[in-house]
């Protein structure tokens, strides 16, 4: 699971363009071509989201899903996590080329079968301990935190890009967290969760906020992926939440 869901001006220029890039190239674009962009950012979300329920069904129903959670619950979570965030930065970069719709979707499969098999121990474990319905509560409220907090941001119309420096600094004390739990056996609690869905609530906000202004047109593949990392950071936190008071 990657703690980090801020969008990351990339390093080289093959890569996304800078965020100045973007706010031009969206400021630019007319209303309609707004509208139409706004529209196919959802609809690839919840295409993406489709397609990592159905990865999740295809590894439960063909055993697969209970030999990845053994393998997984046997490694460093730090290795896991470290491979988890170097194929969500690829990912990123292949979903956010300009050159490639091709290469765009190739980045965003890649991020969704990174995601379904790194929820796959927690999705073993609530199946298998904490029982099967506290997977769909954690899911509804995932979509009802989404829902909210979007319609929040075309009701108000405010710029939450000022968020983006605290979800960073948000993100290493995340990060830095995991890594005492790792290694010093520090207990990550209610406490934990709870400041985990905000983050992610934040970061559903700030990347809202910032694909209704300033991405470009043409990036609603790159623009579907962050929604669904901050969607899919949201249901992790709120599964474990549940899963703790079970």
């Amino acid at each position: 699971m990657n703690p980090t869901r801020d969008p990351r001006r990339p390093e080289a220029e093959a890569v996304a363009a800078s965020f100045d890039d973007m706010r031009s190239a969206g400021v630019a674009a007319s209303a309609e071509e707004r509208g139409a962009f706004i529209m196919r950012v959802y609809a690839h979300l919840l295409a993406t989201i489709a397609a990592f329920v159905l990865f999740e069904v295809f590894l439960f129903k063909s055993g697969l899903a209970e030999t990845l959670a053994r393998s997984l619950m046997g490694v460093n979570w730090m290795l896991v996590l470290g491979g988890f965030m170097i194929a969500g930065w690829l990912a990123r970069g292949l979903a956010a080329r300009r050159t490639s719709r091709g290469v765009q979707y190739l980045g965003l499969a890649l991020y969704v079968v990174a995601q379904g098999i790194i929820f796959v121990p927690l999705l073993y474990a609530a199946d298998n301990y904490a029982g099967g319905g506290v997977i769909r509560s954690a899911a509804i409220l995932a979509a009802l935190g989404f829902t909210g907090l979007t319609v929040i941001v075309f009701q108000t119309r405010k710029d939450f890009s000022f968020l983006g420096g605290l979800l960073r600094w948000g993100g290493i004390l995340a990060l830095v967290a995991i890594a005492a739990s790792v290694f010093f056996g520090l207990h990550l609690g209610t406490w934990f969760s709870l400041g985990m869905i905000a983050l992610a609530g934040g970061g559903i906000l700030h990347d809202t906020s910032r694909i209704i202004r300033y991405w470009p047109h043409d990036r609603y593949v790159g623009a579907s992926l962050e929604l669904f990392a901050s969607v899919a950071l949201m249901f992790w936190y709120i599964l474990r939440l549940l899963m703790s008071r079970r």
